[in-house]
């Protein structure tokens, strides 16, 4: 019979954490779940421990492919679901989840009948744990059988992690994670949001995510390399292209939506990096996010706040110098207010 729960958990060059991550599936309180670890071409220790996972409980199983990266490890993953699994989830190797997470979710799931469902996250460092920023808003309290259009905040909810879908919701939706590049993961979550009829939004936290404090950095604490800040740029317009793509009226609203979204949230997280990137970040940061900007409409940055607006005016004007001081006294000021707020 096939498990109700199937896990992708894609595994590359992670054997510092990996067992602590395998350890917390193994352990979940909700049992009937299926583990398919894929080794992405490791070169290191990695795929040893997980042969002996797959060797010591049937319920873990491991596929091998060349490195092909985080996206394409999770399709292949899909790819080699036992067929008839009714939920379906991904974990990235180097994080964890507290026991009770699938038994919460699915539970839920079955009272609901949703098309997924979505929770909170923690930050896991080697002090403990502490709230993820990037998921308090969508989780500020629990709400079940919500829509994204129903709950605004959701459109940032971009995590492939923190999520059990239905299958049967997935599988038809047919969109599979991008390859080739990385933030693979909102050209993902973004479309299943405005595709779900109903999604069940937990305010409990169900994940850990992992913050590197070695030195051996993940991609997203890479904060000025050129090449994570055009694939992030990258990701936005696949979302955009999706919406555009779809041909029912309401998508039109939908891409105006996630537009806002992108001006006055995803993009600023740019604006933070640029005084510190080299040259080769400072002009892909001109080159991509002006890109974006005017497929979007420079029209629509008339509705922003005027220090948004005057950002984007030098961005576009390419007066990258005028920028970086602007956003230096940005910085300075902003520090200044938390240091009077402090006494």
């Amino acid at each position: 019979m096939a498990p109700r729960l199937s896990v992708v958990v894609p595994i590359h060059n992670v054997e510092r954490y990996l067992k602590e991550c395998l350890d917390s599936i193994a352990a979940q309180t909700f049992g009937d779940f299926e583990c398919v670890m894929v080794d992405d071409g490791s070169t290191d220790g990695g795929p040893v421990i997980a042969e002996a996972y797959a060797a010591a409980d049937p319920r873990f199983r491991l596929v091998r492919q060349e490195n092909k990266g985080l996206g394409a490890a999770r399709n292949t993953g899909w790819r080699h679901l036992t067929p008839g699994s009714e939920f379906l989830a991904f974990v990235d190797s180097d994080d964890t989840l507290p026991p009770h997470a699938y038994q919460l979710m699915i539970r839920t799931l079955d009272e609901t009948g949703s098309d997924f469902a979505t929770g909170n996250a923690m930050r896991l460092r080697t002090g403990g744990l502490t709230p993820s920023h990037a998921h308090r808003r969508p989780f500020r309290e629990t709400r079940l059988r919500t829509h994204v259009s129903e709950l605004p905040a959701l459109v940032t909810d971009r995590t492939a992690w923190n999520k059990v879908y239905r299958r049967s919701f997935f599988d038809v939706a047919g969109i599979l994670y991008p390859e080739g590049i990385l933030y693979e993961d909102a050209p993902v979550s973004v479309p299943h949001h405005f595709l779900a009829e109903r999604v069940d939004v937990l305010s409990e936290p169900i994940y850990h995510w992992r913050v590197r404090e070695d030195g051996d950095l993940s991609i997203t604490q890479r904060k000025t390399d050129p090449r994570g800040l055009v694939d992030r740029v990258r990701s936005m317009e696949l979302v955009r292209e999706w919406l555009i793509a779809r041909p029912e009226p309401a998508f039109a609203e939908h891409l105006h939506t996630y537009d806002r979204n992108c001006l006055v949230e995803e993009i600023p997280m740019f604006f933070w990096s640029v005084p510190d990137g080299d040259r080769a970040y400072r002009e892909a940061y001109q080159r991509h996010v002006s890109r974006l900007v005017h497929a979007i409409g420079p029209e629509r940055l008339a509705g922003l706040s005027k220090q948004l607006w005057l950002k984007y005016r030098l961005t576009l004007a390419d007066r990258m110098h005028r920028f970086v001081a602007v956003q230096r006294l940005h910085g300075l000021a902003r520090r200044t207010r938390r240091a009077v707020a402090r006494g």
